[in-house]
């Protein structure tokens, strides 16, 4: 592969990324900031000691070492390698670099409205600081809304998710199912200065960086698959899971409930292989 080739192909990794756990990355990096009356806020905890105020808790941050691949060594002699040298921009100067690339990677106009932001590699470093804890910054990347309205039915006194809501979310996930985790995480590994150098403006090492990533990925692999149909209850005009179970999930993984277990499982898929691509490089 030459230079030009991998600068093409480095510029979109860490978009594609983000979409697919978010997704998926998204998200990436994939969920939707809802336009429907479902609170997807965490409820609170149970009550402390009236005696004992509570003291905040410092996030832990977490650390991991996501291995270097060896896939950019070329031989230039009988025992010697070499790394092939890639020119990358610029952070500041990162933006029309990948603008200009990403038709390479995809064309639909949904993948193209994500990353209308400028300083696109500072907007991911800080959306995976947020889904590594389960937050979704939707305004950083703006996905698609759900197609449709978000519609429930009652059976007896139970007030029940319509399974038909699932389908709301089938053309934002079907752009994310089209994306290739082995070239995002093969990508990773030629675009990582820029996204180090986007995560140490918000203090972060390396080593926090790769494990910030990696929890982003396990929020998606962690969310649970329910088949059965999800019981809600209403306060005022928001609706919640009735589960306390469900309604003290992470705002992403009750996300991904909404999008129904089979879209679950298919972003989960999506999810494993793009793990597993970037610890086995």
């Amino acid at each position: 592969m030459n230079n030009s080739n991998l600068l093409k192909r480095s510029n979109v990794y860490i978009i594609l990324l983000c979409i697919t756990i978010a997704v998926l990355v998204s998200t990436l990096a994939f969920v939707t900031h809802q336009a429907e009356n479902m609170d997807s806020s965490p409820v609170s905890t149970d009550e402390t000691d009236a005696t004992a105020p509570a003291i905040p808790k410092e996030p832990i941050i977490p650390e991991a070492k996501i291995p270097i691949s060896t896939a950019g060594l070329v031989s230039k002699g009988s025992d010697e390698t070499v790394a092939e040298q890639v020119i990358l921009p610029a952070l500041n100067e990162s933006d029309s670099f990948l603008r200009d690339s990403l038709t390479n990677i995809s064309s639909d106009s949904s993948f193209i409205r994500w990353i209308t932001k400028d300083d696109l590699f500072r907007r991911a470093a800080s959306y995976f600081d947020g889904l590594s804890r389960g937050v979704i910054l939707s305004k950083i990347f703006p996905l698609n809304t759900p197609e449709g309205e978000f519609t429930v039915h009652k059976t007896g006194n139970e007030l029940l998710l319509n399974a038909g809501n699932y389908e709301r979310y089938n053309k934002t996930i079907g752009v994310i199912l089209g994306l290739d985790m082995e070239l995002i995480a093969e990508i990773f590994h030629t675009t990582r200065p820029l996204l180090e150098a986007a995560f140490a403006e918000m203090g972060y090492s390396s080593r926090q960086m790769d494990g910030i990533i990696l929890q982003s990925i396990e929020q998606i692999l962690s969310t649970p698959i329910i088949a059965r149909p999800i019981a809600l209850s209403q306060e005022s005009v928001l609706y919640q899971f009735a589960d306390p179970d469900l309604e003290n999930l992470s705002p992403i993984q009750k996300q991904l409930l909404r999008t129904g277990p089979e879209n679950t499982q298919k972003l989960q898929q999506q999810a494993l292989e793009l793990r597993d691509a970037l610890l086995n490089p």
